[in-house]
């Protein structure tokens, strides 16, 4: 599979430091015949930046991700714009994401990209004033067609929001409430869903002696793999997640993230993130989003060390975001 990715730009110049600027000239020498050093500034080449990608990817446990071009993709986007009213939100997004793998989105705060993971879903549809254009395809199919069970298509791409939101149940009924909405009534069955549920989601050894206790005793991090049970139990074969880890410890998080790596061995993950690290760590590609577009995809190593396009480069170096 060819990811979408936008030409070599040119390479920027770097500005030669001078008396107009906040670094000496390193052809004036000071009175006492010493060439001055130049000092760091902003307008250095951000190899350093992005050298620390590089160390930790040499660290790294997630083999780079390497699309096959003979895969079709899980989820595709096509020309896709979306509208809040009169305001547009994404600009022809074009986009594929290759199968069990795990895709991240990153940008700055309102550039789209939770905008965009939302309409793999559908989940923008309760907006009212909201509109589509362009296609989203999943596994080939259109999900706007008119012909389309949102229901059933929310069973097969499921959804971990920011904010963990476990039902005012116990443990098991939280986990059980997908099947049990579907129609399984066999309390074993039920039994045996939510036992592997909660394994697949690094929570069974933590509660499975206390599954009739309320879900909303669990801690932050324990009720947000909760939630991603909750959505394994509807056996989907997509998992979108918009920052998962942001509301949590950084133990938890590491826990999310062990998850993340173990659940893309069965499942197709979109996360949206505002951690590059984290991006970094768990996915296999990325996709920068800015201002509604977007920028650049690609592997995630490659995007993080070699970025094709300035924009990438400017954000994932820190010169705005």
């Amino acid at each position: 599979m060819t990811l979408n990715s936008s030409p070599q730009p040119e390479t920027p110049s770097v500005p030669t430091p001078g008396p107009n600027n906040d670094s000496p000239d390193m052809n004036t020498a000071n009175k006492s015949g010493v060439v001055p050093k130049l000092r760091p500034t902003d307008e250095q080449p951000p190899t350093t930046a992005l050298g620390q990608f590089a160390k930790l990817f040499q660290n790294s446990r997630n083999e780079p991700g390497v699309p096959n071009p003979d895969q079709a993709p899980k989820i595709e986007a096509q020309d896709l714009c979306f509208f809040y009213g009169e305001k547009q939100a994404l600009f022809n997004v074009t986009i594929k994401v290759p199968p069990r793998s795990v895709t991240a989105f990153i940008g700055p705060s309102g550039c789209g990209k939770s905008t965009f993971l939302r309409t793999l879903n559908r989940m923008n549809d309760i907006i009212e004033g909201t509109r589509l254009a362009g296609k989203a395809l999943f596994d080939g199919q259109d999900i706007y067609a008119p012909n389309v069970d949102v229901v059933q298509l929310r069973k097969k791409v499921g959804m971990v929001f920011q904010k963990s939101t476990p039902f005012p149940k116990s443990i098991f009924d939280n986990v059980a409430y997908g099947p049990m909405i579907a129609g399984q009534r066999n309390r074993r069955v039920l039994g045996e869903i939510v036992e592997t549920c909660l394994k697949r989601a690094a929570l069974w050894n933590e509660v499975k002696d206390r599954l009739a206790e309320s879900a909303l005793a669990l801690s932050g991090g324990q009720q947000q793999r909760l939630c991603i049970a909750r959505s394994l139990a509807t056996n989907p074969d997509v998992l979108l997640m918009d920052e998962p880890a942001s509301a949590l410890d950084p133990a938890s998080t590491a826990r999310i993230e062990d998850l993340i790596f173990e659940l893309k061995q069965n499942y197709t993950i979109v996360i949206v993130t505002h951690n590059m690290q984290q991006a970094a760590r768990v996915s296999d590609f990325t996709a920068f989003f800015f201002e509604g577009r977007l920028i650049e995809i690609g592997e995630t190593q490659t995007l993080f060390t070699r970025p094709k396009e300035k924009k990438t480069e400017d954000y994932i170096t820190g010169r705005f975001g």
